[in-house]
């Protein structure tokens, strides 16, 4: 007997108040209405922004909500009028909506999609599914999505613009990591700082984001690149990836991180991509910067932050600022191409995956996250 139409039970980790943490549970999906589409997650990675809704710094958030965002699986069925989803499908869920219809899909100066409506905190946005319902139910309460994927459950249900379907070769335990984390960072060196050949560039923070943002560095034709990050033990795996020298700031002697990196360089970086958030590393990432020329691309969002204030010489001497969504991709339309050149060794996402781990044991994956042990952590159903 086939499942499609019917509410489908399976396991789930909950998050049902803020700060407290996970609870794996048996979760009812309702099947997908009009333009919806309900998924089988085969692999699901843990990134930051799924430990700070654990650990209650995102505002606006409601609870209970299933979270996760970076995950691929396979089609279990569609909801009318879905047309470019079939059963049996392998896809990608993906955060970053694309419509196609509003002023910022038909634009080829942004990825940006209008469906998300928050503006200053998408996170708390994409609870609810369009007819604002959820399709999640546990211990007769309705559960809330989280940013229109919700990966931490066997079974999902996602809107057909929130999903891209790819090679049915593709190797779903690391190609799941397209979802966020990789198409992020190097993302953000390509398409938003636009690193050119021969170029110096600064990532402050080397978790995943940061890993993938030296990668796209590298791939940019930079020629010197610095991974920052106050955790040494991923310096040996950033200079594999391409980073020419590591900084630990903790090691500096009380010296600024920016003022090492300006002397090491002769005057700052052509290009700085923040990857940590915060006020301080903001402030650095901008300050070793070259005059004249120097970008800075803010990609972390460090939540509790205060922001950055910034005073107009710093700008007008011609640095840049910048920012990243999803790395500046037309998410439905450049991730089955990203697919594509990582089955053609364009980039390297084994390097990223340094655990595997059956879902269950998903408190274990967030430890080793906040430990600093992982980078990303596969959980597989």
């Amino acid at each position: 007997m086939g499942t499609k139409g019917k509410v489908i039970r399976c396991k789930a980790a909950i998050a049902w108040e803020a700060g407290k943490p996970l609870c794996i549970e048996e979760v009812e999906v309702a099947p997908p209405k009009a333009h919806e589409v309900r998924i089988q997650i085969i692999a699901t990675s843990l990134c930051h922004t799924d430990a700070t809704v654990v650990d209650s710094k995102f505002e606006g958030l409601a609870f209970p909500v299933i979270v996760g965002h970076e995950a691929a699986g396979i089609v279990e069925s569609i909801g009318p009028g879905v047309t470019n989803f079939k059963p049996g499908d392998k896809v990608i869920p993906l955060y970053a909506p694309l419509c196609r219809k509003c002023k910022f899909c038909l634009s080829p100066l942004t990825n940006f999609c209008g469906k998300i409506s928050n503006l200053k905190n998408p996170a708390s946005d994409q609870q609810l599914m369009e007819d604002k319902t959820s399709r999640f139910t546990c211990k007769g309460k309705p559960v809330y999505h989280f940013l229109g994927t919700s990966t931490f459950s066997q079974y999902t249900v996602v809107s057909d613009t929130n999903l891209a379907k790819i090679d049915d070769d593709a190797n779903l335990e690391r190609v799941c990591l397209l979802g966020c984390g990789f198409s992020t960072g190097y993302g953000a060196a390509i398409n938003n700082a636009k690193v050119t050949p021969g170029s110096t560039c600064a990532v402050f923070g080397l978790g995943g984001v940061g890993l993938s943002a030296v990668m796209g560095c590298k791939a940019a034709g930079a020629s010197r690149i610095i991974g920052i990050d106050i955790n040494s033990e991923k310096f040996a795996k950033a200079k594999a990836l391409g980073a020419t020298d590591c900084l630990n700031p903790r090691d500096l002697h009380n010296k600024p991180i920016q003022e090492v990196i300006i002397e090491l360089t002769k005057g700052g970086v052509d290009f700085a991509l923040d990857c940590a958030g915060g006020s301080e590393t903001m402030k650095a990432a901008l300050d070793c910067t070259t005059a004249g020329w120097g970008t800075c691309t803010f990609i972390g969002v460090a939540a509790g932050s205060k922001g950055l204030t910034i005073f107009p010489e710093e700008l007008i001497i011609g640095r840049t600022i910048n920012g990243t969504f999803f790395g500046g991709w037309k998410s439905v339309d450049s991730i089955p191409k990203l697919v594509t050149d990582y089955k053609n060794k364009k980039f390297n996402l084994d390097a990223l995956v340094t655990h595997t781990l059956p879902f269950d044991k998903i408190s274990e994956a967030f430890d080793l996250m906040n430990q600093g042990k992982s980078i990303r952590t596969i959980l597989i159903f």
